[in-house]
């Protein structure tokens, strides 16, 4: 749209870059990061409200049969993959998988569409609108995402081991010698840490880095259509795949985590 003709090609791209953010320093508030995610988890929740409110045992309609489908798949992988006994994980790989899918799928709508909309109804220029509709490509929200795994990975250590169990878990292993055990507890707690970093790093970066490309495309003006589409059809692809490895790694996580050795 226009707004690429307004500003050189990489003001451009840093000006979608920037976050819609209230605040400074560790106390700054990125405004669209976390009204698009709220927006799309009460998305989440409505559609399969809805859904499970009109559940008929007849033939499905299709947005039953799309949701079926869905429930289907997550509870497969959480019965191939978890093998403790835990009636949390479930619910919470079906949240964590359609949540982060939605949120991924904000990167198919055009860059300038949404600055362009608010500019229509605020009479604000484009160039002073600030708006990142892709949640994760944030990484405050992609290692809170994280976080909050990392927490249920801790806690149900101790609550299966017990503190000393799972403190016998961060020192007796790989070496089985008294005196290997610093050594051990240090390779064990960058291990436990890597977990958190590796899930927030590979959401983001991949996010990052489709949307990068899309402001890319978007520079080259009346030629970026075609380019646009067959990007767009490859993330058709990345979208979902992203989601599914944040899954599957949580509930692999969780599943070691369940493991009374």
């Amino acid at each position: 749209m226009s707004a690429a003709a307004e500003l050189t090609s990489q003001e451009y791209i840093k000006h979608h870059l920037t976050n819609l953010t209230v605040g400074e320093g560790f106390w700054s508030w990125n405004l669209d990061t976390l009204g698009w995610s709220v927006f799309l988890g009460l998305v989440f929740l409505y559609i399969f409200r809805t859904v499970a409110k009109s559940a008929t045992t007849g033939v499905p309609g299709k947005l039953q049969c799309a949701v079926e489908m869905i429930m289907e798949f997550v509870d497969d992988s959480v019965k191939g993959t978890f093998h403790g006994k835990n009636a949390l994980i479930a619910p919470l790989s079906l949240t964590v998988f359609v949540w982060i899918f939605l949120m991924n799928a904000m990167d198919w709508v055009p860059v300038d569409l949404l600055p362009w909309l608010i500019s229509l109804v605020s009479g604000v220029e484009m160039a002073h609108i600030y708006m990142k509709p892709v949640p994760t490509t944030d990484p405050n929200l992609t290692f809170a995402l994280a976080g909050g795994v990392f927490f249920l990975i801790i806690y149900y250590s101790i609550k299966v081991k017990g503190v000393g169990g799972f403190m016998k878990e961060l020192t007796t292993q790989p070496f089985g010698h008294w005196s290997l055990y610093p050594v051990n507890f240090l390779l064990e707690v960058v291990t436990l840490l890597a977990r958190p970093l590796a899930l927030s790093l590979r959401l983001f970066g991949n996010l990052y880095a489709g949307e990068l490309i899309f402001l890319l495309i978007a520079t080259l003006g009346f030629f970026q259509l075609p380019v646009h589409f067959i990007w767009a059809a490859f993330h058709l692809l990345v979208i979902p795949l992203q989601a599914f490895i944040f899954m599957m790694l949580t509930i692999v996580y969780l599943s070691l985590a369940h493991e009374d050795h």
